[in-house]
């Protein structure tokens, strides 16, 4: 028997060209939000023959913490989204859950909308489809489906890229137009599937994450390339 396959990042990142626009957009909209800093502009622009986003699949946590409250409960596809205004603990949780999917209980369209429920209610900075594309599409979902594919992921670190850290320090209320923070997360995707079939990938992403004061942070999308 042939062994089974996990797809590849090419095949998990499906995006056509109207996402590369539609990004583009998003990420104008962004960039103003992260001060416009030159180091940042690459990271959230991209040309359509650019390699795409793996999907999973100052302060700075220890290596091999779990991200909180990420988690999905009987029923749940996708964990809710934890109460914190962290910026880094929720960038670490929605990693998890970006790089987290059970395609035996669950839809595609079930999983998207658990993840919806992460995302901003300020449309002017929500970049839906930027998350959209971390999850595969619905015919290779239901291959998945096909093969019993489940995937689980152990976040190790997060941390503000420097070139957000360095705007920040030159411009410190710039930020206070839409609080949107840049959080790097690090950690490791673990997928099985039918047949005892198993792999392992270390992940990495970049996330826009939004913090406002005396509220819980939400998703703002996910960044084209890894801010170091």
């Amino acid at each position: 028997m042939a062994k089974k396959r996990f797809p590849s990042s090419r095949e998990r990142a499906y995006g056509a060209p109207s996402s590369v626009l539609r990004r583009a957009s998003i990420g104008g909209v962004v960039i103003a939000v992260l001060l416009a800093v030159a180091g940042l502009v690459a990271y959230f622009t991209r040309t359509e023959n650019a390699a795409p986003v793996k999907a999973a699949p100052a302060s700075t946590s220890s290596p091999g913490s779990p991200a909180p409250a990420a988690t999905a409960h009987a029923g749940e596809a996708v964990a809710a989204p934890p109460r914190t205004t962290d910026p880094i603990e929720f960038a670490k949780a929605a990693s998890r859950v970006l790089w987290t999917y059970d395609t035996r209980s669950f839809s595609q369209a079930e999983h998207l909308a658990g993840l919806k429920r992460w995302m901003t209610g300020e449309k002017k900075y929500a970049d839906w489809k930027s998350v959209m594309d971390q999850v595969p599409s619905p015919v290779l979902w239901a291959r998945m489906h096909d093969n019993g594919q489940h995937a689980g992921a152990r976040i190790g670190e997060g941390h503000f890229p420097q070139a957000f850290k360095t705007a920040l320090a030159q411009d410190p209320g710039a930020i206070t137009e839409a609080y949107v923070y840049a959080v790097t997360v690090t950690g490791k995707q673990s997928i099985a599937w039918k047949g005892s079939g198993a792999g392992a990938e270390s992940r990495s992403t970049t996330l826009a994450v939004q913090c406002r004061p005396h509220h819980n942070c939400a998703l703002v999308g996910v960044l084209p390339n890894v801010a170091p």
